[in-house]
Formats: C-alpha cells, structure tokens, sequence
C-alpha cells in the first residue's frame, strides 16, 4: 500500500503495511532499539523488543553505580538504607540509548517535576534516537520524587530517569 506526497509523480510505503512494518522491526534489531512510535493522520503504533517492566523492587538501584552521572548515586543509596521505604520505590528508565529531554521543546514546562502524580499512560520524558523524538510513558502509578538526569544528557539502555514512590497514590 502507498500513498501520495507533495511531489508529482512520487509516492512513499504506508508506514502501516505489514512489510513496513517488519523493515522497522528489522532496523530495530540492527540498531539494538527496544522502541519505536509511529504516527500517521490519526493512526498510531509502538513496536517494543524485549521486556521493557520498571522495576518496583528495592535491587533496582544495582544499575546506578554504573551512571555516568555521579550526583544521582548519593542521593539514591540513602534512600536505599532504610528498609521500609525501598519497597515503595521504583524507577522509571530509559527503555533506549539517546538524548534525554525533560520538556517538549527549550519553551515548555518539563512533563514532570518532583511531587507530580503519574499514572502509566503519563509521558515523563522524550529520548531522542537517530533524530527520532521517542515519548517516555511512566508505565506504573505514583509519585515522582527525584529526577535523575539532567536534560539533554546522554542515556543508555536501562539508565534510571526518576524515582517513584509508589505507596503515595
């Protein structure tokens, strides 16, 4: 299936037709991307590879060390030490390599700060991948109480983005 363009003459795929669709699960696997989103008119769909869960249990932390970042790691391990408080904790992170960004564009309000409520569907962040925009949905509910990176800076695969309690909802 195709459609028209602007210019005479030529058409483009739709980006729906099935052989479309395993070109871009093929370049998903060639480029190690767990996720694309694609839009089209009012059409929608997010094709994910692997298992992208946050985690809800008090290891999670395990990756931080790893960070490039070593602001973040202080202030996680002293939340950590206390025990009744890590088991509410989970962490929302980067389901891909890319460039973390806060807010829709440099003139907005950040999608979420420390204190905002999140349901699953609420997007926190966008990465950035290959010049593709990919919106981060926080996929679990409650509240956000440490934002983890700063914005414009490089993410990796599994990297922590913010900390959630998720005992306050």
């Amino acid at each position: 299936m195709t459609e028209k363009t602007d210019r005479p003459g030529e058409e483009q795929p739709d980006v729906f037709d099935v052989e479309q669709l395993r070109r871009f699960v093929e370049l998903m696997e060639e480029h190690d991307l767990s996720e694309i989103n694609l839009k089209e008119g009012g059409r929608k769909i997010r094709l994910r590879r692997g298992n992208i869960l946050p985690a809800a249990s008090a290891p999670a932390p395990a990756p931080i060390p790893p960070a490039a970042s070593p602001q973040p790691a202080p202030s996680d391990s002293a939340p950590a030490a206390s025990s009744g408080d890590s088991e509410n904790i989970a962490f929302i992170k980067s389901p891909m390599v890319g460039t973390f960004y806060s807010r829709p564009n440099p003139n907005a309000e950040p999608f979420v700060k420390v204190g905002d409520v999140v349901e699953p569907e609420t997007t926190v962040c966008i990465i950035e991948a290959m010049k593709v925009f990919n919106e981060i949905p926080a996929e679990l509910r409650g509240k956000i109480v440490a934002v983890l990176v700063k914005d414009e800076e490089p993410v990796e695969f599994g990297t922590p983005l913010f900390k959630v309690d998720t005992s306050a909802v």
